[in-house]
Formats: C-alpha cells, structure tokens, sequence
C-alpha cells in the first residue's frame, strides 16, 4: 500500500486568503478561505495594498484552520503547496513568504503553483476518474484561456484573448449598467430576468486565429448601447443588456471550445477558473458537449472561485513529477502557464 501524500496549500494570488490540506491531490481534507469581498466593493474593485496587507492579517489564521479542520498537523505533511504566479506581486509576496517559512522550519519540500493550472486542477478533485488528456477553458477576471492538458503538468494553449479577459468584461458592462463589484455574479443573476436576444451584440472572431478571443469590442459596443440611449432618452433595460452581454460571451467560449476539441480530437472538456461558476456558461456548454459527443466537466463554485484546494491538487502532480523550489522561489506576476 502507497503511503498518503499530505500537502498544505496557501494561496494569496489576489483578494482570497486560502489554505488547504489536500490528500493524494483528490481527497480535500479542509479548504479555509478568507475573502476581502466587503472590502475591496468600496473602491468597485480589488486594491492591491489593502489586498496585502490583509493577507499578512489573515495567513496565519487561515492556515491554522486549515490544519485543525483536517486533524493534522505540520509535521504529518508531505510538501507545501504554494501559488507563486501570476497575480498582484504584493499578494503573492505574502504566501510565497509563509510557505517558505513553514517549508524551512520543517524542513519539508516545497512545490510553487501556478495559479490557473490551479484552477484546471480543480476538475480533479471532483471528477475522480478525469486523466488527461483532455480540453480546458479558463475563464477567469485576468484569463481566457483555450489549453490543451496533455498530461498532468504538461499544458499547451490553443487560444487566448487578444484584449480583455471574460471575467474583466463582466466587471466591466457590470460597473457601466451600475451594479457594482463584483460584476460576474451580478450580471449572471440579472441575466436571468432578461432576454438574450434583445440586443444583437457582436461576437468578436480573430482573423486568422480562430481559437484566439476578443472582448474588448464587445465591452465597446455595450458601453455605446448605453450612451445612446441616454442620448434618444430611450428607457435603458439593464436585465436584457446583462442577458444579451452575456449571450455574446458564452455563445462565442462554447462554439470555440468544440471547435478545438474537434480540430485536436480531444473527447473530453473541463471548464475551469472564477467565471467557470456562471449559470448561462455551465449550461451552454453542457448543452454544446451533449450534442458534440464530448464528456464535460466542471467543478462546483467553491472550487471555481480562488481557493487552495486547487492548488493542493496542482502541487500534488508537480510533487511527484519531482517539483521542488529553493528558499529562492519568489513572485512572477506575470507567469505564463506551463512555465518552469
């Protein structure tokens, strides 16, 4: 019999403080997260300071938990699972830090994360029989990637957005109709008492790559929707903006997803990052993988949203693939995913 891997997981990329203990990379023991939601809708947006600065007030607190919920302690662990990129450098200063504290301490392997292979990650921890390979859409507020999971940490992008991410649009049209932050759960509950079909906004294609997204036009277009109303004093539907806004942006992820999966014969789809736990999109793409034949995945919003149970699950497979960071690991803001 095996022994059981035991890895704690903080993440901190952003305005969640989040640590885990996950077994074996499937099996969550404890996900702790603490949220600056409240905080940061005063400003209709994440502030990178307070961000940080609510990190260090929290790390310690959330890790504990995490620890006391899962009924183990530091030095039943296996390896530290950190998120090292990308993100505000601030926020990711402070759980690089506290990870290679622990890791130092312990003496214990320490394995940096990258974020949005986090999130692919997370199908694993609900969908036990999902192996690669298989088709991933991240839809996130900083992406909106098209990425092919050959093996477990082996990762090549199809298609990116050439402007704004899915997520950062939503914040966005969300903010412009006077909804506030944070924008996607918003739209998608206001989308539901709307018509999609009320207002044919464009659906950007990218010459010559067709797996490649635009959003920004599709923002553009709305915003203008808007001004001339104000301007013919026409009465300004903000549940059938909201619904045809965000018909134009799961009709265009769908149509792009099967069409990868069709070109690189991939028969199986995840969906993954914060914006993975809209309704319209969830349904949309079960319906457009039910037609396609293609098996679907997704996991449920907890583990959409940033968390560490994910990244628990990234540091399992880069652990045993022999991943392992010097007291030298530090921030990339900017990490490209399937970097080293």
């Amino acid at each position: 019999m095996e022994k059981d891997i035991l890895i704690l997981a903080i993440e901190s990329s952003c305005d969640e403080t989040a640590a885990a203990v996950v077994k074996n990379g499937r099996e969550v023991l404890s996900n702790v997260i603490s949220s600056q939601i409240e905080l940061h809708k005063l400003y209709g947006g994440v502030v990178p300071e307070i961000a940080s600065r609510k990190h260090i007030e929290k790390i310690n607190q959330v890790i504990e938990e995490a620890l006391e919920d899962a009924g183990v302690t530091l030095d039943d662990l296996d390896a530290i699972g950190v998120t090292y990129g990308p993100g505000l450098v601030g926020a990711l200063l402070v759980g690089v830090a506290e990870a290679k504290a622990i890791s130092y301490a312990k003496k214990i392997p320490l394995v940096g994360v990258h974020h949005i292979e986090g999130h692919i990650s997370a199908n694993y921890i609900e969908n036990k029989d999902l192996e690669p390979p298989f088709l991933s859409m991240v839809v996130s507020g900083g992406h909106t990637h098209l990425v092919l999971v050959e093996d477990y940490g082996k990762y090549r992008i199809l298609g990116r957005t050439r402007d704004d991410a899915a997520g950062e649009a939503f914040d966005k049209v969300a903010r412009a109709i006077g909804l506030g932050y944070p924008g996607g759960p918003k739209i998608d509950k206001l989308a539901r008492e709307g018509d999609p079909k009320a207002i044919p906004f464009p659906k950007a294609h990218v010459e010559g790559a067709p797996l490649d997204f635009s959003f920004s036009g599709l923002k553009s277009s709305v915003l203008n929707y808007i001004n001339s109303c104000k301007m013919k004093g026409e009465p300004i539907r903000e549940a059938d903006i909201a619904a045809s806004f965000q018909e134009a942006v799961v009709s265009v992820i769908a149509e792009k997803t099967i069409m990868a999966a069709r070109e690189y014969d991939i028969h199986k789809v995840c969906l993954a990052g914060g914006v993975a736990s809209n309704t319209a999109l969830r349904t949309r793409m079960k319906e457009a993988c039910g037609k396609a034949g293609l098996s679907f995945y997704y996991p449920s919003p907890v583990l959409c949203t940033d968390n560490a149970a994910m990244i628990g699950a990234a540091a399992y497979y880069e652990y045993l693939a022999g991943t392992r960071h010097g007291l030298d690991l530090n921030a990339v803001p900017n990490l490209k995913i399937g970097q080293r």
